[in-house]
């Protein structure tokens, strides 16, 4: 098994079909250190993301390109922004493949979250979805089973997210809430772990 265009069109409906209520809690958790946009952002993605699936290339690279794209053309948010640039570097990385390798996942990966951070202007320990991405990258390399890749990062995320409760954001508005973020929870990686937890 690998991670293919019809791997990405699997997760796209189950988090789709699961994306109103994690919508509602981004709104609410995003509305304490945000613009409380969050879950807009991520019901009005993966809806237009569920009308494409259909039509996305076998080409998983090309895939990914059209998913960026899909994006891109209902959010204009932070987050929105930061989560196409992730697929349009992980496409590029995977152009020309028709499957990777569950053991090779840690590569796109890698080229999402540098991408991230070139964008984006965070840096690790800046209390954002980046310090997700870089433990599930840590954690997901070599395992070649879906089902254990998927339990090591949500471990991996909900380790890191507990390691960061207590620590204040550094970047974006939640920064300027830098005192209040400390014992709260980032949505940035919530959200991550809520789309994780659907996969």
């Amino acid at each position: 098994m690998a991670l293919t265009t019809e791997t990405l069109k699997l997760a796209i409906e189950k988090i789709h079909s699961k994306i109103t209520p994690i919508g509602d809690e981004m709104n609410s958790l995003d509305g304490k250190l945000g613009d409380g946009d969050l879950g807009v952002t991520l019901v009005n993605g993966f809806n237009n993301l569920n009308g494409i699936k259909d039509d996305l290339p076998e080409d998983t690279g090309m895939a990914l390109f059209a998913m960026a794209k899909s994006v891109t053309a209902v959010s204009g948010s932070s987050f929105g922004t930061l989560l196409a640039t992730a697929l349009m570097a992980a496409g590029k990385n995977a152009k020309g493949q028709r499957a990777i390798a569950w053991s090779d996942i840690g590569t796109p990966l890698q080229a999402a979250q540098d991408a991230m951070i070139a964008r984006g202007g965070a840096n690790l320990g800046d209390k954002t979805m980046l310090d997700v991405m870089d433990a599930i990258i840590a954690a997901v390399t070599d395992i070649d089973d879906p089902d254990r890749l998927r339990t090591a990062a949500i471990k991996a995320t909900i380790q890191t997210v507990e390691e960061f409760r207590n620590k204040p954001n550094k970047i974006g508005r939640a920064r300027v809430y830098a005192d209040k973020s400390i014992g709260m929870d980032d949505p940035g990686m919530m959200a991550l772990l809520r789309l994780l937890e659907c996969l």
